[in-house]
C-alpha cells in the first residue's frame, strides 16, 4: 500500500504544472513607464535634442577656426528679425548670428549642468551613504556640514568665488557644487539610514563584509534610480543657477556667449526688438521643462510603489 501510495506521489509530481520563472526584464519592459508617460517621452526627446545642440555648440566653442560663427560682427545687419537676410534667429545688437550664439550658448549651459552635477552626486553621495551608515558622532558632524552648506545662497558664494577667481564658468561651477552637494547627500543619508536595517544588510555583516564594500555594493547601487531622478532636477537647477549668475555678470564673460549673458543684453531692445532677449529664454525655459518632464519619467521606471509588474 505504501508503494502504491508513493508511485502514485511520483506520477503526480511528474505530471504537475510547473511554477512560472521570473524572468529578468528586458529593456522594453522597464522602459514601458516611461513610453506610457507622453509628456515624459517628449521631456525626454527635448532634453535629446539639446543634448545634441550642446554637443555642436561645445565643438565650436573649443576649436577655434568655428568661433567666428558666433563672433563676427557686421553692423550693417545688426537687429535683424528672425528669419530675415540668411538668419534663422536674426542678429544681436552687433550683428552677430543669435542662430550660432544661441547654440554656443547651449554648450555652455548644459556643460555646467553636466560637471556640477557630476561633482555634487560624487561628493554628496559620498559624504550622505557615510553618515547614514555609521550614525553617531559620524552623522550628526556631517549633518551639521550639511545644513550649514544648504543654508549659504548661491549668489554669496558665487560672489566670494569670483573675488578668488575671477568672473567666469570656473567659479561659477565651484559656486554652484559647493552649494548643491548638499541636496544630494541629505537624500542619501535619508535612503541609507532606511535601507541599513534591511535584512540583506544584516546578513552583509553576519557573513563579515567590511562596512565600505556593504555600501558600495549594497547601498549606493539601491539608490542609482534617486540619483538620476536628481540628477535630471539638479541640472536644471544648475543651467537656471548659471544663466542667473551670468545675467549678473559672474558667468561666462563676453565675447563668450551665454544665454543668460544674452538676455542681460537683449533686455535694453525688449521694447522695439524684443527677439533678442526673448529667444534665449525661450531656451531656456525648453531645457529646464525636457529635463523636468525626463525626470518624472525616470521617477516612474524606478519607484518602486509606481511599478505595474
Amino acid at each position: 500500500m505504501m508503494a502504491q501510495e508513493s508511485v502514485g506521489l511520483a506520477v503526480d509530481e511528474e505530471f504537475q504544472p510547473a511554477l512560472p520563472v521570473r524572468r529578468g526584464r528586458t529593456l522594453g519592459e522597464r522602459l514601458a513607464p516611461l513610453r506610457a508617460n507622453k509628456l515624459a517621452l517628449l521631456g525626454g526627446v527635448v532634453s535629446f535634442l539639446f543634448v545634441v545642440v550642446a554637443g555642436v555648440g561645445f565643438v565650436i566653442l573649443a576649436v577655434p577656426s568655428l568661433q567666428h560663427l558666433y563672433l563676427d560682427q557686421n553692423v550693417e545687419v545688426t537687429l535683424t528679425p528672425p528669419f530675415h537676410g540668411g538668419h534663422i534667429l536674426g542678429t544681436d545688437n552687433l550683428g552677430r548670428d543669435m542662430a550660432w550664439r544661441i547654440v554656443a550658448g547651449t554648450g555652455i549651459s548644459l556643460f555646467a549642468g553636466l560637471v556640477v552635477t557630476t561633482l555634487s552626486m560624487t561628493v554628496g553621495m559620498a559624504l550622505g551613504a557615510v553618515a547614514g551608515y555609521a550614525g553617531g558622532v559620524t552623522d550628526r558632524l556631517i549633518s551639521g556640514l550639511i545644513d550649514l552648506t544648504w543654508g549659504f545662497p548661491v549668489i554669496l558664494v558665487a560672489v566670494i568665488f569670483v573675488g578668488a577667481l575671477q568672473p567666469g564658468l570656473t567659479a561659477v561651477i565651484a559656486a554652484i557644487s559647493v552649494v548643491n552637494w548638499a541636496g544630494f547627500a541629505r537624500i542619501v543619508r535619508a535612503q541609507v539610514v532606511s535601507l541599513k536595517e534591511r535584512a540583506f544588510v544584516e546578513a552583509a555583516r553576519a557573513l563579515g563584509i567590511p562596512a565600505w564594500k556593504i555600501v558600495l555594493r549594497h547601498l549606493i547601487p539601491n539608490m542609482v534610480g534617486t540619483s538620476l531622478v536628481m540628477a535630471s532636477y539638479y541640472v536644471a537647477v544648475t543651467v537656471i543657477a548659471e544663466a542667473g549668475l551670468a545675467f549678473i555678470g559672474l558667468g561666462a564673460q563676453p565675447p563668450t556667449p551665454s544665454l543668460g549673458q544674452m538676455i542681460s543684453s537683449g533686455r535694453n531692445y525688449l521694447y522695439i526688438d524684443p527677439w533678442v532677449a526673448i529667444i534665449p529664454g525661450i531656451t531656456i525655459a525648453l531645457i529646464v521643462l525636457g529635463l523636468n518632464t525626463l525626470g518624472d519619467g525616470l521617477r516612474d521606471i524606478f519607484d518602486p510603489h509606481l511599478r505595474q509588474w
